[in-house]
């Protein structure tokens, strides 16, 4: 005999998902619209200009209560290898600096993923003319044309243009001064030589080191290259920066010489 009287219906179980059917209150019987939230991504903030490139091509800052004992980092003639580029990357994010990678525009066009991953990992990107050739030797619009051509590939390969310009072979004159101005560029050369492209530093790490370190100074514009004994020397230079105390400017708050 069965022991449950099958006139009596079972209370229909509880269903799981009958809470996906309600919206959520408050206490006080409001909707509780707080799971649909949708958090707006934050922009970080512009730098704020601290510093200016003076009449030496060092880096002073623009009023006495900003720190002098800085050095600017810069790397000339790329982007040219995969492997150079993560070297010279990896060893900025390690120290937490930020450098200027002045860039040729025929190597661009080569390399356009390269300039990408530079400008995608933090790093600032310069304009050092298309070829690589001596601008104060060039008449007015060829000189022109090799700049404002690396305005023009780098905006198109990054979204953004370069903010600052470097001559090769710091070889420059009024007429270049007067094209950079007009591209609204910061123009420098340099104020301490690694002398890594020298043939006495090739292969030879410890003389790039030595070669900074000799010329350290407040404000230190720092000429360096993508090549392979650059980038194995690097962490190293940095690491004996600091030790000096001195800390690495963000490029970004660089400006015009107020």
């Amino acid at each position: 005999m069965n022991s449950t009287d099958p006139s009596i219906t079972a209370p229909a179980a509880a269903d799981s998902d009958s809470s996906s059917d309600t919206d959520p209150t408050n206490t006080d019987g409001t909707p509780d619209n707080s799971s649909n939230v949708i958090e707006e991504p934050q922009i970080e903030a512009a730098p704020v200009a601290q510093y200016h490139i003076n009449k030496a091509y060092n880096v002073v800052p623009n009023d006495e209560s900003i720190s002098k004992k800085v050095v600017l980092l810069t790397f000339d003639d790329g982007p040219k290898e995969q492997d150079m580029i993560n070297g010279l990357l990896d060893t900025l994010d390690n120290h937490q600096a930020k450098a200027i990678f002045f860039v040729n525009g025929y190597r661009v066009k080569a390399n356009p993923d390269l300039l990408k991953q530079i400008h995608d990992r933090g790093q600032i990107v310069g304009n050092h003319s298309w070829d690589h050739i001596d601008l104060k030797k060039e008449n007015s619009d060829n000189a022109r044309k090799q700049v404002e051509d690396v305005q023009e590939i780098v905006e198109d390969t990054i979204g953004e243009r370069p903010r600052f310009f470097r001559p090769p072979f710091g070889s420059g004159n009024e007429n270049l001064h007067k094209i950079a101005e007009d591209n609204g560029l910061i123009y420098m050369t340099w104020s301490n030589g690694s002398l890594d492209w020298d043939s006495k530093s090739k292969n030879k790490p410890d003389v790039v080191i030595q070669n900074v370190m000799d010329q350290l100074h407040n404000g230190s514009n720092i000429l360096m290259h993508e090549l392979p004994w650059t980038v194995e020397a690097l962490d190293e230079l940095l690491t004996k920066i600091e030790e000096k105390g001195y800390s690495f400017v963000d490029p970004r708050t660089i400006s015009e010489a107020p």
